[in-house]
């Protein structure tokens, strides 16, 4: 990689989208933003660069191009250094069905693969062909990369992503589990390995990214062998919003029974379910956190049973591992939640999982490191850094392309 290159991030969603500018060679970011409420009344774009944070509103309505071409005209305009420096713009893609094993160079071919997984994750692959587009029109001499998230999880074997149902229906619509996630699973596992002072291909690594969204991931040697997330960002884990693993036969239910449409139901198990359906209060974890410390029953209870499903998932992935030499909690809720390692361990207490109290209550804002005494298996903090990831991986593939 270059020592003086730097690398653009777009991650896009549906009414945001993040930018940064990355060092690959070691993660630091020159600048950081994010345009947030897209397509609203009230849009606005907030950014830091040097330390110092900025605001603005935009105009009704505007949506990815608009910020492209804030990010284009004023601010790099105003950093023309910075902008020499690029070398590369990294796209982050939630979903590449089995199109994709890696990260590749954007071109004709790969947009329409894109488009053709959208109804796989059709919350987030639409608004992230809209940043490709935009991201093309303004920067078309530099190349752009597409990274991931279910690359890192094509090394699960047939037993692990096929499900119970006939086997046409994989073979002729490729109906299976692809996981998500990937880039950040990746990151903290090449991490764990570090602090173990093991080689990554003898390190085994049960990792739990914890955040609106959520997933977990058996990872063997560096290479993902299980995760919880399936088809789509639906399966597995209590999220946020969404509902995670339910009895297909409850959905059957709800349509003949209840009169739920395929819309109604789409809406019922992505954005009004998890941690908000159950507390009937918030999808924040911070805010039940502080409502469960107050009596209130809806937040304990949507807690518990985020930290119950998590830890039986983590049980189970000792199956495809056998010997685990560290469980790891990252994302939002995984770093800075003591409650939720807490509790998620003390689920754990038939595997001998114990807690350091002191260790785990400092693990927050930043901080990595194990949260388990002597004598017990590890479990430890390590924060993520997908757009750490997606920079390497952009340079690596300018190089690669450069000779």
């Amino acid at each position: 990689m270059s020592s003086s290159g730097l690398v653009l991030i777009f991650n896009a969603g549906s009414s945001s989208l993040k930018f940064s500018v990355i060092d690959p060679d070691s993660g630091r970011e020159s600048l950081d933003g994010i345009g947030d409420a897209l397509g609203s009344e009230q849009p606005v774009l907030k950014w830091q660069y040097d330390g110092h944070k900025h605001a603005r509103k935009l105009d009704a309505g505007a949506g990815h191009g608009e910020v492209i071409d804030f990010l284009v005209g004023d601010l790099l305009g105003e950093l023309p250094a910075l902008k020499k420096r690029l070398i590369a713009i990294g796209h982050r893609i939630v979903h590449g069905g089995e199109h994709f094993s890696r990260s590749v160079l954007i071109d004709r071919k790969v947009i329409e693969a894109i488009g053709e997984c959208a109804s796989l994750a059709p919350l987030h692959n639409p608004p992230g062909l809209l940043g490709i587009r935009a991201a093309l029109e303004a920067f078309p001499q530099l190349p752009q990369a597409a990274v991931f998230d279910t690359a890192f999880h094509q090394t699960l074997p047939e037993h692990a992503y096929l499900y119970a149902l006939p086997y046409s229906l994989y073979r002729e619509h490729r109906l299976r589990r692809y996981g998500m996630h990937g880039s950040s699973h990746r990151f903290v596992s090449e991490r764990a390995a570090d602090l173990l002072q093991k080689p990554l291909r003898e390190t085994n690594i049960i990792s739990a990214h914890l955040g609106n969204g959520a997933s977990v991931a058996a990872i063997k040697g560096g290479t993902s062998v299980d995760t919880s997330m399936g088809l789509t960002p639906l399966e597995g884990l209590v999220m946020g919003t969404r509902c995670g693993d339910v009895d297909a036969g409850l959905l059957m239910h709800l349509q003949e029974s209840l009169g739920y449409s395929p819309e109604r139901l789409n809406q019922l198990l992505n954005r009004e379910s998890g941690l908000l359906g159950i507390s009937g209060l918030s999808n924040d974890c911070r805010e039940l956190e502080q409502a469960a410390a107050e009596g209130h029953r809806g937040a304990r209870l949507a807690l518990e049973i985020f930290c119950y499903r998590l830890a039986k998932y983590i049980a189970a992935y000792t199956v495809p591992l056998r010997r685990v030499n560290a469980v790891i909690f990252t994302g939002g809720i995984g770093e800075n939640s003591s409650w939720v390692r807490e509790r998620v361990l003390h689920w754990l207490a038939a595997l001998d999982y114990r807690l350091d109290t002191e260790m785990n209550e400092r693990m927050r804002f930043g901080a990595e490191g194990a949260i388990t005494p002597a004598g017990s298996p590890t479990a430890m903090v390590i924060p993520t850094n997908e757009e750490w990831v997606i920079a390497r991986d952009a340079a690596g593939l300018v190089d690669g392309e450069n000779g």
